[in-house]
């Protein structure tokens, strides 16, 4: 059993999927103090964060696990959570016909061991349709996902190309995790 220290319905998808017995509950951290423009140091570093806060509040009698992701977009622009559907019109309008890579950190902690792990996933989209794009936005799904995306709901049908897990697009890379869990 573990304790997974972040709000994301992915994340604990992706856990139950794996047939990881965990709990959820996120601790207080806020991403904004967080002053980097490169991706990975600044999913890394809230990664971290959340770790160093989650001890604090929940302590270490179960292995916690914390993580975090973002978009960069070719030209390294971070796009984060959008923060209101104009936003996420904006930056999804950003990897429309282009080429992101999502990025994400992710931190296993117990009494006795420690893995911290960045992966990235590299996407080619097509053209999102702007009727399909402002259905999207409508739905409201994109609240709480790295640059609004979903590459396993709304982006899915526009990837061209992928190189990666999608399992790290959708916030943590469960393939590397499982090899570790029976060492915690």
């Amino acid at each position: 059993m573990i304790h997974l220290a972040s709000n994301s319905k992915s994340r604990a998808l992706l856990l139950k999927r794996a047939n990881i017995e965990f709990i959820q509950k996120a601790p207080k951290y806020n991403e904004e103090q967080i002053k980097t423009n490169i991706a990975k140091d600044f999913v890394y570093l809230a990664s971290r964060g959340k770790l160093e806060s989650a001890i604090k509040e929940f302590g270490l009698e179960l292995p916690l696990l914390t993580a975090d992701s973002v978009i960069s977009t070719s030209d390294g622009k971070i796009l984060r959570k959008p923060k209101d559907i104009n936003e996420a019109r904006e930056i999804l309008n950003l990897q429309s016909n282009s080429n992101i890579s999502i990025i994400s950190a992710m931190h296993l902690k117990s009494k006795k061991f420690y893995l911290v792990d960045i992966s990235a996933t590299y996407y080619k989209f097509s053209t999102f349709n702007r009727d399909d794009l402002e259905a999207y936005l409508e739905s409201g799904e994109w609240r709480g996902k790295a640059g609004g995306c979903m590459v396993e709901g709304f982006c899915k049908k526009y990837i061209e190309s992928v190189r990666g897990y999608e399992t790290t697009a959708m916030g943590l890379q469960i393939e590397k995790l499982g090899g570790w869990l029976e060492l915690i």
